[in-house]
């Protein structure tokens, strides 16, 4: 990949990162949001499953320690955290989440001028919800691996990393037993469709800019457990329900100066009636197929074989996993961790190409689709991440 090309899908890795990112977080906000409708979806959940939001009293200040949970559920954009409310925490919106900078101060000198972190003054946001008896801190991070990096001058392709550094510090003051990473991603095999959600016990490192000279790099890390499966096909049941929600408008030519012989030869709209989820070690999915975390913005295409090295690209949870292991072999808790990720964009024709990048045509696609479906198909991975937790 040469360096035009990397930083053009730098400046698209910010887009989508910082998309909506700086909105109010008031209730209006919410309602009025892009992608975001008012009637918010709702759920007929098995007996002792439905998530019931609580408050923390008093209303802790935003150094405080986070508070005791058995499971944390993370989360990193403006439009996966809505949708994780809107599911986790049903009548809790993002506006009533709790400010978290607990020793923000120690991260500073990590981040760079301009990242969200530091435009957000804070690390992220919380609230708790209970699922059975589990006790669950649902956590929007503003730390991002993609957007929070200083690049090393002494040695090139290293940087900094706080993410990790946030992701020991929750362990340790949540003392959780299970971490899930949850969010957008973009779709490697044909097969996948928008709204699918990957459901994977291992995460990669796929890097090509500021990490890729990183030890970490090209590495796999797993976590050695059996995924619940006892609610999954309710979960299916409750994503077919906003299946329609999934639906692109019909696919029109590029110009109207199309030649009207061939225009009914055009695709009819994408859409999804059976939002599937796709779990590591059955159908499709080698056991342990790992989502690949990038520190550029990729996707999977029809001709660049992404799903033969793993299950969906994201930006950030593999870090999850280098943590998890260096505590390990530390001698301190390590969790068990999972990655739900759903499929904000389908697997992108190859053959599409443009200027002034050989991918802008693609890319634009990508972008596309995660703006406008990004609310709805988290949707579908929280609701994956609730089958998970359900079933502990």
């Amino acid at each position: 990949m040469d360096q035009n090309e990397l930083a053009f899908r730098k400046g698209l890795a910010l887009d989508i990162l910082t998309w909506r990112a700086y909105e109010p977080e008031t209730e209006t906000a919410t309602m009025l949001a892009a992608g975001v409708v008012a009637e918010k979806p709702t759920y007929d959940f098995p007996a002792n499953t439905e998530p019931k939001p609580y408050a923390l009293d008093p209303a802790p200040a935003p150094d405080a320690a986070l508070p005791k949970a058995d499971v944390i559920v993370v989360t990193w954009t403006r439009d996966e955290w809505e949708a994780l409310a809107d599911v986790l925490t049903p009548g809790v919106s993002v506006a009533k989440y709790y400010t978290y900078r607990r020793d923000f101060d120690s991260y500073l000198p990590q981040i760079r001028p301009g990242a969200p972190a530091r435009m957000l003054d804070r690390l992220g946001a919380y609230y708790m919800t209970k699922i059975g008896d589990k006790n669950v801190l649902c956590l929007k991070s503003d730390l991002h691996l993609n957007q929070d990096s200083i690049r090393s001058k002494d040695k090139p392709g290293t940087a900094t990393l706080p993410v990790k550094q946030f992701f020991n510090q929750i362990i340790d003051e949540t003392n959780a037993g299970l971490v899930i990473t949850t969010g957008t991603a973009g779709a490697v095999y044909t097969k996948q469709d928008l709204g699918d959600v990957v459901v994977t016990r291992a995460g990669r490192f796929y890097l090509h800019d500021e990490f890729k000279s990183e030890p970490f790099n090209n590495k796999t890390f797993k976590s050695d457990w059996t995924i619940p499966k006892k609610y999954f096909d309710d979960a299916k049941k409750f994503m077919n329900k906003y299946a329609s929600n999934l639906t692109s408008g019909p696919i029109l030519p590029p110009t109207v100066n199309y030649n009207p012989n061939t225009v009914d030869k055009c695709p009819t709209p994408i859409s999804n009636p059976d939002p599937n989820i796709w779990l590591d070690g059955e159908g499709d999915m080698p056991a342990f197929h790992p989502i690949l975390t990038t520190d550029f913005f990729e996707f999977g295409t029809s001709t660049n074989g992404l799903e033969k090295i793993g299950a969906a690209c994201e930006m950030g949870d593999a870090v999850l996993g280098l943590a998890i292991d260096e505590r390990a072999a530390a001698g301190k808790s390590a969790p068990k961790w999972v990655i739900v990720r759903n499929c904000s964009d389908p697997q992108i024709n190859g053959n599409l190409v443009g200027k002034p990048s050989k991918i802008s045509q693609q890319a634009m696609w990508a972008v596309y689709f995660y703006k406008g479906y990004g609310y709805w198909t988290t949707v579908m991975s929280a609701i994956a991440c609730w089958a998970i937790v359900a079933g502990l």
